[in-house]
């Protein structure tokens, strides 16, 4: 690694975080820089450096002076991961009974940071509408029924510093831009239970989301049906509501309790 080209510096402290993660990912217990420099053949100095920086973001611990060894930030994310795969594997099944019902395309969607990220999909030609949210798309979390969700479970300072980050940007004319329509709109999702896209994101496209709870009441992820605007029909809202509790309790959640979170 020493001698990789310095004209893409970035590319060379990835390459030396990884080493360090996988050099110390062998050891159970905490390693001295004397060693971690010797294995992996970084200057001492190098490897101190860039472990204070992992460290820095709790991807490194440091028990003692000297002296490092995977922190806690890896157990979380992967968590995440673990939690989000659970969760599309357990909503495989509902998913297609739902849209088995409905005709329509029935989404799962997480969050990550400011956005919804699309899962997965159960949708077909008789969907009736072309589907322009493929697995893996993204979508601002206050133009989607899912992130709404989201938005709904935080605390109203949460949801005021999100749309100063963002601005509240609009997608359509029915885009909720304006922080008090946001937090009016927000309050009827924790009412409701579910949550709605009146095509804020896409002109003839409109949403309804629920839900989805692990073990501990967390909000994991929401379920949604995405159909064209004028074939719609509330009463969905119910067979969502349900098949997303159904998914919860898949999860271990008790559904009871997630009403009106």
């Amino acid at each position: 690694m020493a001698n990789r080209d310095p004209s893409t510096p970035s590319i060379q402290v990835l390459e030396r975080c990884f080493a360090l993660l996988d050099v110390l990912a062998q050891q159970p217990e905490a390693m001295a820089l004397k060693d971690i420099s010797e294995r992996t053949g970084l200057h001492p100095s190098t490897a101190h450096r860039i472990l204070n920086d992992l460290a820095a973001g709790r991807f490194v611990d440091r028990p003692h002076a000297g002296q490092y060894r995977l922190g806690m930030r890896l157990l979380e994310l992967g968590n995440l991961v673990k939690e989000r795969l659970s969760v599309r594997e357990l909503a495989a099944a509902p998913m297609r009974e739902l849209h088995r019902l409905t005709h329509q395309a029935v989404n799962l969607s997480v969050r990550q940071g400011d956005e919804i990220v699309y899962i997965e999909r159960a949708y077909s030609e008789r969907s009736g509408m072309q589907v322009v949210r493929a697995v893996g798309g993204r979508a601002p979390l206050h133009l989607t029924s899912v992130g709404k969700l989201f938005l709904a479970a935080e605390p109203p300072e949460r949801v005021r510093a999100y749309a100063t980050r963002t601005g509240l940007a609009g997608h359509t004319r029915n885009s909720l831009t304006q922080v008090a329509a946001l937090e009016r709109e927000l309050e009827g999702v924790r009412a409701r239970g579910v949550a709605h896209d009146n095509e804020e994101l896409e002109i003839g496209v409109r949403c309804i989301a629920a839900g989805v709870y692990d073990d501990a009441g967390k909000l994991v992820a929401g379920l949604s049906i995405s159909a064209p605007a004028d074939r719609l029909e509330l009463a969905w809202a119910e067979r969502v509501k349900s098949t997303a509790e159904d998914i919860s309790r898949a999860l271990g959640h008790d559904a009871a309790p997630a009403r009106g979170r």
